[in-house]
């Protein structure tokens, strides 16, 4: 028997880390996506334990001001893509008002430490999301297009297939056939 199971990452992250925290006793407060304040100092010990516990999970306790600003991009952006009327927003101006700084400081600073811009992790972030539309909702590349902003459905497909290597309609048929040969 074969499920497919919806879920939303930032929820999954949120209770994961959560769930870490309580377990090593630590006091603390959720602040937004991947910020929590400590309420207590710890000893180096016991950072480097949390740090130890979190990292096979891909967590990474960020410590320098500019991988921070970086992280809070990305945090933000993820947010907005995964938004339900992320359509109303322009990322530029979006960014610029949840970080506190200019888009163009944010561009520099992101570009500086990723070595790539904020358009192409938004690119990546808007196909794995396409992707994940199209694997758990029977929504259409019509309507998948204009929940994540696009302009046509060209434009989708276009970037989708410079990201993937494949077109979203060749992404469909492949599971598609994935899911006729695993019933």
């Amino acid at each position: 028997m074969k499920l497919f199971i919806k879920f939303d990452i930032n929820t999954i992250c949120s209770l994961y880390l959560k769930q870490k925290l309580e377990e090593e006793k630590i006091n603390f407060t959720t602040l937004g996506f991947g910020e929590i304040e400590l309420n207590e100092n710890l000893s180096t010990e016991a950072l480097d334990k949390l740090k130890n516990n979190l990292s096979p999970y891909g967590f990474e306790v960020v410590e320098n001001q500019k991988s921070v600003l970086v992280q809070k991009i990305k945090d933000a952006i993820i947010e907005l893509v995964y938004m339900e009327d992320s359509n109303n927003y322009k990322s530029s101006v979006f960014l610029a008002e949840k970080l506190n700084h200019s888009y163009g400081y944010l561009s520099n600073v992101f570009s500086e430490v990723t070595y790539s811009s904020i358009e192409n992790f938004i690119i990546l972030q808007k196909i794995e999301r396409a992707k994940q539309l199209m694997l758990v909702n029977e929504m259409s590349l019509t309507e998948i297009a204009f929940l994540l902003n696009y302009s046509s459905v060209a434009h989708l497909s276009t970037q989708f297939k410079n990201t993937t290597g494949i077109t979203p309609s060749a992404f469909q048929r492949i599971i598609k056939k994935r899911r006729e040969y695993l019933k």
